[in-house]
């Protein structure tokens, strides 16, 4: 299925003048508060988050999965839905594939396909957390950290393959996450499964392209829930230092113990030029892969708030990888995903009207007072119209939500796919 432009245009007109009205009065406001407004227009349009192949069909847990009917059983599939967020939304324009789940049969047709709706591919994933088909080695004791050399070098060799998939597609970094871990005291030696962690890294590290980033992810817990290798930003940061300056910490928002600073996390490792990607969520008591900015919306203005200081301030630190990694158990998956990139784009608007100059001359003079009210204030401003008039102005529509029940999007994957499709990977 493909939005024709015409829709978006007939579906805008209905909602044109409330969005003008809405418009007209923020933009006043903005401006004479000496907000530059074309200059933020600008950096909402180019912002770009990409979307996980994963995320596209049902989630679920270790209970029990509920399936959503029309869902992608193919790779072709979810970037043809990764198309249909995009044309609602034009801040959708990258996806990211999870190997094995999603190696391409034809390469050229991918690239062909994702070319046309306007998609690129963003970081490819690594999967050593499953026991994969035809494997010879199993990865229930780990994977990069097992202290069997066989399982090791399966391990390394499979993400030296992800590069050689992702290379193919234009990909330009590989992510790699880790269940490694122990479930008991005694099971592993913490300095063995750290060294060979750390070799092993370094293996997959000299089989990237010399344009490449390798980006860390770091976990507490789960499913190991004695202790994990890479359990925190410190063991992400020394492992990336470990390799070389082409490797990266990836920060996950719900990779966290609860209450944990993430933005101060954020901050050091802009500071540091060593903050490469960035996974989107939400979650309420751990890695809970909800809707973005459904719990915790001030958390993320405050993450937003660093990104976009680190981002002027700190020239040392690469572009960012964008993208959300939620899972969608009960929400049809695209208007969850919808939902995610409203947040995120209304997050970074916030942040945007910060007052850095006047923040940090608060900060010099020790006023807490004043520093509250500048974050705060730019914190309740509705920034929706300006999300608005970002998508109208690069062909998206008004309001995306409306505009996909509006247009029956999933009663036609229905009628395309049929109600008892699966999701390829979860």
């Amino acid at each position: 299925m493909k939005i024709q432009q015409e829709k978006i245009s007939d579906f805008n007109k209905k909602e044109l003048e409330n969005h003008k009205d809405n418009f007209d009065f923020l933009a006043s406001n903005l401006t004479k508060n000496g907000h530059n407004l074309d200059t933020i227009l600008s950096k909402l349009s180019e912002f770009q988050v990409a979307i996980p192949s994963w995320a596209l069909g049902a989630g679920g847990t270790r209970f029990g999965r509920f399936g959503f009917y029309g869902e992608p059983s193919n790779l072709e599939e979810k970037i043809d839905d990764v198309g249909i967020l995009h044309s609602l939304t034009q801040t959708a324009g990258a996806v990211s594939l999870h190997i094995p789940w999603d190696i391409p049969s034809d390469y050229a047709a991918i690239k062909q396909k994702a070319d046309a709706l306007n998609i690129k591919f963003d970081a490819v994933n690594s999967n050593t957390f499953q026991d994969q088909l035809g494997a010879k080695e199993s990865y229930k004791y780990g994977s990069l950290s097992n202290v069997s050399k066989a399982v090791r070098e399966q391990a390394i060799q499979h993400n030296l393959d992800v590069i050689k998939i992702g290379d193919k597609l234009g990909s330009k970094a590989l992510t790699v996450w880790l269940a490694d871990g122990s479930c008991f005291p005694g099971q592993n030696n913490f300095q063995t499964a750290f060294q060979n962690t750390q070799d092993s890294l370094i293996d997959i590290y000299k089989g990237l392209p010399e344009d490449w980033k390798m980006l860390v992810e770091y976990k507490p817990y789960e499913p190991n829930f004695y202790s994990t290798v890479i359990q925190d930003w410190g063991a992400s940061l020394m492992l990336a230092n470990g390799c070389g300056e082409k490797a990266y910490t990836l920060v996950d928002l719900g990779h966290h113990l609860p209450n944990s600073n993430i933005e101060q996390i954020v901050s050091i490792l802009q500071l540091k030029g060593k903050l490469g990607g960035f996974h989107f969520n939400d979650s309420k008591y751990g890695d809970d892969d909800l809707t973005v900015g459904s719990i915790k919306p001030y958390a993320l203005f405050l993450i937003f708030n660093e990104l976009v200081y680190g981002m002027q301030n700190n020239p040392q630190n690469p572009d960012l990888a964008w993208m959300i990694d939620a899972s969608h158990n009960v929400k049809d998956p695209l208007e969850d995903l919808i939902q995610s990139l409203e947040a995120i784009q209304e997050a970074y608007a916030k942040a945007l009207l910060i007052d850095q100059d006047a923040l940090r001359e608060a900060q010099l003079n020790n006023d807490v007072v004043k520093c509250q009210e500048i974050l705060q204030g730019a914190y309740r401003t509705d920034v929706r119209p300006l999300l608005e008039k970002a998508r109208i102005n690069a062909g998206a529509v008004i309001n995306p939500i409306n505009a996909y029940r509006a247009l029956g999007v999933r009663e036609q994957l229905i009628k395309e796919r049929g109600k008892n499709t699966v999701a390829t990977g979860l």
